[in-house]
């Protein structure tokens, strides 16, 4: 990647000011959960008591969620890359949408000490509204509460990186290290299937992800594709392998993508799979989703099934990944500088856009909501994000 050559005036001398890690948040204590919770559904008419049904979640690994945890582990996994490249001037920032530290207190806090040009990390790789179009959606909160209090701020964002070749890397390392783990199980199968999980979304969010729909989708299916062949290649196994979805929510009558993991495995077990290896590629740390969904439930219907699993591990803080997101700042850097990086991407999709369309990932309860980090684009989409 080529490093920026020209910088306008900002307070480290680069192109930003600060790195801003955009995360979703979680409670940290017992007493914080649900009103986390009641900051996770304002505005759905969720009654406190299902939110303190969903909360026993939370409350089962002592009311911490592992996300925050996570987040700081992956900050300062940040500033060391960062420092590595020489670019130690670079502040990392982290705030949260549901919780402290929250991001319009950050990004306050940064402007104070003379910060005005941000570059925004989402801990999300895919398009889709929660996935990416949340985000700048709170990003343009802040902008307009900061403008409220007559302060100035640009914002950008790091483009989607599900199909950077580190974060497919890193994944597959750790679906390899999975089968390892379960090729000495004993009764374990020699050919076990390849189970890739993400989150289930509403489908009519799911049609409206990216500026030509589906998204969400195809981009999980590239990743399977590619981590499928990364095995095949270093383990000489062709593995068969499905994508599958969990932490569905909301009412039964509102579809939501499938198959779910745990009605998958059963239909394996049925079909006479011996073995699966459980890998959450829509999640780049081991969250409460992972660790409810996949490492409770799922483990305890494979247990129930007579079902050996393994769970491969996310991308987190592996070194591999954290290298590909400091190329992806080094590259948005680089064209805020008017160069024209490389932009590196694997498998069957184009490198993802910088800049996302108005009518991208649309919010189907408050389409007026603004979002930063958008431009009006006209039809068809381009050949370069096709």
């Amino acid at each position: 990647m080529n490093e920026p050559t020209s910088t306008p005036p900002g307070v480290s001398g680069l192109p930003y000011d600060a790195l801003v890690l955009a995360s979703f948040g979680g409670p940290e204590a017992p007493e914080e959960v649900v009103p986390f919770l009641e900051n996770v559904t304002r505005g759905r008419g969720i009654p406190r008591e299902r939110l303190e049904v969903v909360g026993e979640h939370y409350f089962a690994f002592g009311g911490r969620s592992p996300i925050n945890d996570q987040n700081r582990a992956l900050l300062a996994a940040l500033e060391d890359s960062l420092a590595a490249r020489g670019l130690g001037d670079l502040p990392v920032l982290w705030g949260n949408r549901n919780w402290g530290p929250y991001l319009t207190d950050v990004v306050r806090e940064a402007h104070d000490e003379g910060a005005r040009r941000f570059l925004v990390l989402a801990t999300s790789a895919y398009s889709s509204y929660s996935g990416c179009r949340q985000y700048r959606e709170d990003v343009a909160g802040v902008e307009l509460t900061l403008a409220g209090e007559g302060r100035e701020m640009h914002a950008d964002k790091v483009r989607h990186y599900f199909n950077h070749p580190g974060f497919v890397r890193a994944n597959a390392d750790e679906v390899v290290a999975a089968l390892e783990r379960l090729d000495a199980t004993p009764g374990a199968s020699s050919d076990p299937h390849l189970v890739f999980v993400t989150h289930s979304i509403p489908t009519t969010m799911a049609k409206t992800a990216g500026p030509d729909g589906h998204r969400y989708e195809r981009q999980h299916l590239s990743v399977v594709e590619q981590v499928v062949a990364a095995v095949q290649e270093r383990t000489g196994r062709t593995l068969p392998a499905t994508l599958t979805y969990c932490s569905r929510s909301g009412p039964p009558t509102q579809p939501w993508l499938e198959p779910d993991v745990n009605d998958h495995v059963r239909e394996l077990k049925e079909a006479g799979t011996t073995g699966v290896v459980v890998s959450p590629i829509g999640f780049i740390s081991d969250h409460m989703e992972v660790a409810f969904d996949l490492d409770t439930e799922a483990r305890e219907t494979c247990e129930e099934i007579g079902l050996p699993m393994e769970r491969a591990g996310t991308a987190g803080t592996a070194p591999v990944f954290v290298e590909a997101l400091v190329d992806l700042v080094v590259e948005r850097m680089a064209t805020e500088s008017g160069q024209d990086p490389e932009r590196v991407a694997v498998g069957s999709m184009e490198a993802s856009w910088d800049v996302c369309p108005v009518a991208c990932c649309v919010n189907l309860r408050t389409p007026e909501k603004p979002a930063a980090c958008s431009v009006e684009w006209t039809d068809p989409v381009p050949a370069t994000v096709a």
